[in-house]
């Protein structure tokens, strides 16, 4: 496989940090990211890598050389003037394969390439963007998707916002199928997103491959110095789906938001205290944030599949305010019992997704390579800790929601907590401690 990497940017906002060299070849745990780029492609299998440059290119060049001193074969194509984020894909179409990976200068990342590039081949896309929630999409360029990933629209971050949003951010890794780069415009200076991509959206060729996987910008010194606790912390490497996930499975209300009962419309979603402070916690740390909750107010009839859908997205942005995310989102919108006014027959069933049912915590296991006995499962009734119970993990109970939902179930949780915040809290120092133990025998 063959990468483009577009390696010719300023770095303006990394001046404090990295002067007067291009913004790629910015230290970052004692390496140029650049380097990390290319290690990570080689250890993908990709050795075949073109890079793009201009300013203080010759810096660049000097550094890497033909590549073969870091296992790979590089080709440069330099800019004499700027081309935009994809004038010189244009240039360089003759040479590329039939299809190629295309990365932004700026990212540092560990992710599974043959995944992306197997999702890609399986939709038959022109255009894949890697894609992925984030702790700050309100400056951050977001998709929306329809039911099979296909990208459905683009609002880009100077675009104004007046609604909600799921988040789900273009992380700036692509695969593109060479043939697609006939559609580039005539002119010589070429936005990428703007020019290109954004123009393929309506004709359905465009899909969005949402993963977990550790994708960073390093556009600041304040993400600059984030991505170094992670690699020091290991946490970059972990996140790559070719290893086990760890993963504490949330319930939704009364445990993220607050319980008022069934919850039917977007106004009514209100964070519960501390909740999103919490879920940072978990995106700062080696775990997956997983909502799983059972949502009968839709087999009921009483809230309608595009309203619940309003409802997550008021949720997403709630949290991403706050600089929180969710990793994913499962629900179960069956219900056992008939006898409801408006209540739509074909979900009046009993199902293997209605917690505590593991139906849900499986198709997570299998959509995101989750190690449950290594996994919590976190909720405000025991029917969440018996939902633990079931799949074989780790369980907690949080006192906050309703309480007169506690009395069904039998099953014991290994924690109980005041709220999110507290619960989180305790699970990561459990770890913390565990680590040390381990560290010492």
């Amino acid at each position: 496989m063959q990468a483009v990497i577009m390696a010719g940017g300023k770095g303006t906002r990394l001046a404090s940090v990295a002067r007067d060299i291009p913004k790629p070849m910015a230290r970052v745990a004692g390496k140029p990211l650049l380097e990390h780029q290319i290690v990570q492609l080689r250890e993908s299998g990709i050795r075949d890598i073109v890079l793009v440059i201009g300013y203080l290119g010759g810096v660049i060049r000097e550094y890497f050389q033909d590549g073969s001193s870091f296992g790979v074969d590089i080709t440069y194509f330099e800019e004499t003037e700027p081309l935009g984020t994809a004038g010189a894909l244009r240039c360089l179409q003759p040479e590329l394969e039939e299809d190629f990976f295309l990365v932004f200068g700026d990212l540092y990342f560990d992710i599974n390439f043959s995944g992306f590039l197997a999702y890609h081949r399986q939709t038959g896309a022109a255009v894949t963007l890697f894609a992925h929630p984030n702790s700050h999409p309100y400056d951050s360029d977001l998709l929306a998707t329809d039911g099979t990933g296909r990208v459905t629209a683009w609002n880009a971050k100077n675009e104004p916002r007046d609604r909600d949003h799921m988040n789900l951010v273009n992380a700036g890794l692509y695969v593109i199928r060479r043939e697609a780069l006939d559609a580039l415009p005539a002119e010589k200076k070429i936005d990428l997103e703007k020019h290109f991509i954004r123009q393929l959206i309506p004709g359905g060729t465009v899909y969005a491959y949402r993963s977990t996987e550790y994708v960073k910008d390093m556009g600041t010194p304040e993400r600059l110095q984030a991505v170094e606790r992670d690699i020091r912390g290991g946490i970059c490497q972990k996140r790559n789906l070719r290893n086990l996930q760890k993963c504490i499975f949330l319930d939704r209300d009364g445990t993220i938001n607050k319980f008022v009962g069934f919850l039917t419309r977007p106004d009514q979603m209100e964070l519960e205290p501390g909740a999103a402070e919490a879920i940072r916690l978990i995106n700062g740390s080696e775990y997956l944030a997983v909502v799983v909750t059972n949502q009968p107010v839709v087999a009921r009839g009483e809230c309608t599949f595009k309203t619940l859908e309003q409802i997550h997205a008021r949720m997403h942005t709630l949290l991403g305010a706050e600089g929180a995310y969710i990793d994913d989102l499962y629900y179960c919108p069956h219900h056992p019992d008939k006898g409801f006014a408006g209540e739509v027959p074909e979900l009046k069933i009993v199902c293997g997704c209605r917690k505590p049912q593991t139906g849900l915590l499986e198709r997570a296991v299998r959509e995101h390579n989750i190690d449950l006995k290594n996994s919590w499962v976190v909720g405000d009734t025991d029917m969440d800790v018996q939902t633990g119970v079931n799949a074989g993990t780790k369980t907690a109970l949080v006192l906050t929601g309703d309480e007169r939902k506690r009395k069904k179930y039998d099953a014991a949780p290994d924690l109980v907590a005041r709220d999110l915040l507290e619960c989180v809290t305790e699970i990561l120092r459990r770890d913390t401690d565990a680590g040390k133990d381990k560290n010492l025998s």
